[in-house]
């Protein structure tokens, strides 16, 4: 890393080099590299069991591995929680997105930093103030699928709660964001809504890491792909450079038997 002096810290953004997970007999993940550039969306592919999550949950600190590096900005970062990603600009939106269907939009942004004021030495929370920045936020992402900052979250479609989960992210989190499968379970509309998001952040040099299993998604935003197999990293492809073929094929380990036939 160091003998590269800032050749790799103007490329890359991120870098899990070695990365090893084991839980008890079981090796989850098995010396695995991934890079990640500076205003890129970059595409985890794999099935299941393929060790995609368990190295997303790495980086972004709701797991530690038993052995390997993370590097942030050329800087080697110790990620034991996912408060030391936050502080580090990281932030991961599950499948369950950790909405709160009883608060309202702003509410849910601001969940955990809510905005308070000190009255006789009591918190009071700063409603206006937050729906004002929240509206603020969603403009700035282009946001106009959700007309009320009022609406309580349970009254969403699955499309808006995923925006709104990403908005969170990108609120918190601004520098990577790590999103786990954003678009299943939704519709075409609602899942091109999504996708039009998360080209949006690309817009903004945010960099972002997406698991999908849909590889139409994948093809249509993501500047480069790693294929995972059996918790290996098996290939990484530039998306203008291969075509949905080869990534089955390096998914299901096709592309390695045809090569021992011959």
């Amino acid at each position: 890393m160091d003998s590269n002096n800032g050749k790799n810290e103007k490329k890359y953004i991120l870098e899990a080099v070695g990365i090893q997970k084991k839980f008890g007999g079981v090796t989850a993940l098995n010396s695995v590299d991934l890079r990640l550039k500076y205003g890129e969306i970059l595409a985890i592919v794999g099935d299941n069991g393929a060790g995609k999550s368990t190295l997303l949950k790495i980086i972004s600190g709701a797991l530690i591995p038993n052995e390997g590096k993370i590097y942030l900005e050329g800087k080697e970062v110790k990620i034991k929680n996912p408060q030391d990603a936050l502080n580090l600009g990281i932030q991961m939106t599950y499948q369950d997105l950790a909405l709160v269907d009883c608060l309202n939009i702003s509410e849910n942004l601001f969940l955990g930093r809510e905005i308070c004021k000190k009255v006789f030495g009591m918190n009071f929370l700063k409603l206006k103030k937050m729906r004002i920045e929240a509206r603020k936020h969603l403009e700035s992402l282009g946001i106009r699928t959700v007309s009320d900052i009022n609406e309580k979250v349970r009254n969403l479609s699955g499309g808006q709660r995923q925006v709104i989960a990403i908005s969170r992210a990108v609120f918190w989190g601004n520098k990577i964001i790590i999103l786990d499968e954003p678009t299943a379970a939704l519709g075409v509309r609602e899942s091109e809504r999504v996708m039009n998001l998360v080209k949006t952040l690309k817009s903004r040099n945010i960099s972002v890491i997406i698991i999908s299993h849909n590889l139409n998604h994948v093809f249509s935003i993501a500047d480069r792909v790693v294929i995972l197999r059996h918790g290996e990293n098996v290939g990484e492809r530039e998306i203008k450079e291969t075509d949905g073929d080869e990534v089955v094929k390096l998914i299901t380990g096709a592309e390695f038997a045809g090569k021992e036939l011959k």
